[in-house]
């Protein structure tokens, strides 16, 4: 027998705050992780520069 998916509760509209809210939390993640993933392979490059050559 087939089941009937369960209902989806209405949800409130999302204000203009919170979306850009939302949305500087995401973007400041988003720019850190990278800054990190720069520094690493940077870090890497160095690294791997000393000791192989």
């Amino acid at each position: 027998m087939a089941h009937a998916p369960a209902p989806v509760a209405d949800l409130p509209p999302v204000s203009e705050e919170a979306f850009l809210a939302d949305r500087m939390q995401f973007w400041s993640g988003f720019t850190s992780a990278t800054t990190i993933s720069t520094v690493g392979v940077a870090v890497l490059l160095i690294l791997m520069a000393i000791f192989l050559v």
